[in-house]
């Protein structure tokens, strides 16, 4: 090489390896549920593949039940699980998959959970020297990166209908936390519910807010910055609050959310966007009832298209989500284990449905009574400088179908990306609300991981383990399936060059060829 040029050759090769150090180190930081700010969209430069030809991961380890979604920050991997009857962290070597550390949390007795969930469900969250971690039995903890306690705060396990899910979110040196419950206060019909501002340094109460009108959910908070000013905004049972991140005054309220809410919300184009479906998982305001109805009459023993009270039988339940097999814990309306109790509930249930009570429930009936569950599905966009009720003024528009369950709205190149139950994902202009596509994925089923984006794609994965490549623009462009071979619940993880899936039983790093 002319010797003009080799220091300008190994100068530019310094600086490019300090660049893709940075980036990797940049992008790296997944730090929290759904990755920078909670916005499920990786950093510009981020690069990891969108095709798994012979699905086959980088590296695939197993790791115990949970679920938590996986993290990344400084080249490692975070994630909390339940063995053995002890709360875990784990640490694992992104290069490898190599579990770095482990640690128990103490033990204590374990919260009651949905059959569905695990009390390691809540995400940890970390910056650029410790890792916090949240189990609804214990309370927090604090590591550094090399596993080390450095404070542990225990919290009173809240009352919750399904275990705790919330995830802390870290903001400057503080952590936000919300302790929604179902415990009424002392001498009073309002809840103990409330919202914790917390020292990183010492896990000590900065600042503390009660939220007396909502009940226990299931969803993370979200730091909304705007016109120099940062809110935290929670969605909780049947309103939305934004309160100053600075000193927990509240500031807004959004009313006619569900009972039930675990969507996170989402920011961009100028709006906060809060969503939530129909309690049992209704997306559409106006419910199509012929999916439900063929799920109910796999009870139908003598097959003449009716529904007898001498049918309701083994599984049988009020179908909430006919994409699930009867039997599984989510399919329908919860009814009591105890065989007198479950009869005469079911009695109720077959008498005011049958309304011509000449003992058959038919299709008509039973539309009817679909058409009578309680609540809308929504999504809101909420303007900046809203107090008091957001409704006077703040609301840009509001969308009543496509509505998921349990997945978030994803913000991605101005429009607001949507995935739900059924293999149907929908995209929307974020200015208008006006809903651009909406088409059904190959394979459908639940969906409880929430879509992400990375490098104008979007990626979604299914509870049975289907991966979905889509490019992010304004008509449906799929791109690339794979099965991950296991049941899939948490939301991945990106990195510079590598998509991480935790399924079942494993963590699964696919990363982009070079």
């Amino acid at each position: 090489m002319n010797q003009f040029f080799r220091p300008m050759a190994l100068a530019s090769a310094l600086l490019l390896n300090l660049c893709t150090y940075a980036c990797a180190e940049n992008a790296a930081d997944w730090n929290q549920f759904r990755g920078p700010a909670g916005s499920g969209v990786a950093v510009e430069g981020c690069v990891p593949p969108i095709a798994f030809e012979g699905n086959k991961p980088i590296w695939k380890v197993p790791v115990p039940a949970g679920h938590s979604s996986p993290i990344v920050a400084g080249g490692r991997i975070f994630l909390t699980a339940l063995e053995n009857g002890r709360l875990l962290t784990l640490a694992i070597d992104r290069t490898d998959g190599r579990v770095l550390w482990r640690r128990e949390a103490p033990a204590v007795p374990l919260e009651k959970t949905h059959e569905t969930s695990s009390p390691a469900a809540s995400t940890p969250c970390a910056d650029a020297e410790r890792v916090y971690v949240y189990f609804g039995s214990f309370g927090l903890i604090c590591y550094d990166r090399d596993g080390n306690e450095q404070w542990s705060r225990k919290l009173p396990t809240p009352k919750s209908l399904y275990g705790m899910a919330t995830s802390p979110v870290a903001f400057g040196d503080r952590l936000f936390l919300v302790l929604d419950n179902d415990e009424n206060l002392p001498d009073s019909k309002l809840s103990q519910s409330r919202v914790l501002c917390i020292s990183k340094k010492n896990g000590e109460t900065e600042w503390e807010t009660q939220r007396p009108l909502v009940r226990s959910g299931w969803s993370t908070p979200v730091i909304w910055q705007h016109d120099g000013a940062a809110e935290l905004v929670v969605l909780g049972s049947g309103r939305a609050n934004g309160y100053n991140a600075a000193t927990g005054a509240e500031l807004w309220h959004a009313t006619g959310f569900s009972r039930e809410t675990i969507a996170m919300p989402a920011f961009g184009a100028g709006h906060v966007y809060i969503s939530s479906s129909q309690i049992g998982g209704g997306a559409d305001e106006q419910i199509d009832p012929a999916p439900f109805w063929k799920a109910l009459l796999t009870f139908d023993a003598n097959k003449d298209g009716r529904i007898v009270r001498s049918e309701m039988t083994g599984h049988f339940t009020f179908p909430l989500r006919p994409e699930l097999p009867p039997g599984h814990p989510g399919f329908g309306i919860p009814l009591p284990s105890d065989e007198a109790k479950r009869s005469s509930r079911l009695d109720g249930m077959f008498t005011s449905i049958d309304k011509d009570k000449d003992g058959f429930w038919t299709l008509d009936e039973f539309a009817a009574a679909m058409s009578g569950r309680q609540g809308k599905p929504r999504l809101l966009a909420i303007r900046p400088g809203a107090r008091g009720d957001a409704a006077e003024g703040h609301v840009a528009w509001e969308l009543n179908r496509n509505i998921p369950e349990i997945p978030s709205p994803l913000f991605y190149q101005d429009k607001i990306h949507l995935v739900r139950n059924g293999g149907i994902t929908a995209a929307v202009d974020a200015k208008t609300g006006s809903v651009l596509f909406s088409e059904r994925l190959r394979g459908g089923g639940q969906y409880s991981a929430s879509p992400v984006a990375a490098n104008g794609h979007i990626y979604a994965v299914s509870n049975q383990g289907l991966l979905s490549v889509m490019k992010a623009g304004a008509k449906f462009e799929p791109v690339h399936q794979t099965e991950i071979g296991e049941a899939v619940f948490v939301t991945p993880a990106f990195d510079t060059d590598t998509l991480y899936v935790r399924s079942a039983s494993h963590l699964h790093a696919f990363r982009a060829s070079k």
